[in-house]
């Protein structure tokens, strides 16, 4: 399992969030809480949006506290939209074509949980990507099928209905050719504009999402609290979450094929 966090809003310093906290980002990756796996070093990742429409971005597969470059570039790149993640493999090798996000033209998206028994299926996975589209398959992980698959489906026009369908079909894999769990699901992406948010399982253990306002009117969306208090609120399990700077709106996430 990984830990992430999404920021939206005023432009902030991407450390505000990555590594200032007291329990940001880079301490998950040494300590999570909230984390069948409390360590987090099978790399990261961070994709930010400036005043170009694709997402910049760093990966690497050092552990994210002993990469200097993240702290310095963390430290001076200011962002009003970012995703930030740090990776637990659940299988698959440790490489920076498998560390999220994953970016395709505008679009950015990461991911914690996983598609039960994906090994026994991948190829049959990957033959659900066009193959207009497949030259953006980098990696090997469950996610980053995830994601072209839902891009195949439409993202772009129906970010909600691409991405239960995308969920759907790899569902129906899982419980024909996986096991147990057959999807867990919380996942942050954006297009540059809006930060989407899914949680959802297909049984009653969906990974964790937190939502706050920050004091400056942003909006900071994370698989677990990077501080304590009680401003935090659960994302309810089996929900589409669509954020702006200013407002959010909360679906019901139901996969289909």
């Amino acid at each position: 399992m990984c830990r992430w966090a999404a920021y939206i809003g005023a432009p902030v310093y991407l450390d505000e969030v990555v590594s200032k906290p007291e329990h940001s980002l880079v301490a998950q990756s040494i300590h999570a809480r909230e984390c069948k796996t409390q360590t987090n070093a099978d790399g990261f990742g961070i994709a930010w949006y400036d005043s170009q429409p694709e997402p910049g971005l760093y990966r690497d597969t050092h552990p994210a506290w002993s990469d200097p470059n993240l702290r310095s570039i963390t430290h001076q790149v200011r962002s009003g939209l970012f995703l930030a993640h740090v990776r637990a493999s659940t299988g698959t090798a440790t490489s920076r074509n498998n560390c999220h996000p994953f970016t395709t033209g505008c679009w950015s998206f990461m991911h914690n949980g996983q598609v039960g028994g994906f090994e026994n299926f991948r190829r049959r996975a990957d033959m659900l990507i066009p193959d207009d589209l497949y030259h953006e398959r980098k990696g090997a992980t469950d996610s980053e099928a995830l994601f072209l698959l839902a891009i195949a489906e439409g993202l772009y026009e129906d970010p909600k209905g691409a991405m239960e369908r995308a969920v759907g079909k790899l569902e129906t894999l899982s419980r024909e050719f996986g096991h147990t769990p057959h999807m867990r699901i919380g996942a942050a992406f954006s297009c540059g504009q809006s930060l989407y948010v899914v949680r959802y399982a297909s049984d009653e253990l969906a990974p964790t999402v937190y939502s706050t306002r920050n004091p400056d009117g942003g909006r900071l969306v994370v698989s677990e609290p990077l501080h304590k208090g009680e401003c935090w609120e659960a994302v309810p399990a089996g929900s589409f979450c669509r954020f702006t700077a200013s407002e959010a709106v909360i679906e019901d996430f139901v996969p289909r094929t």
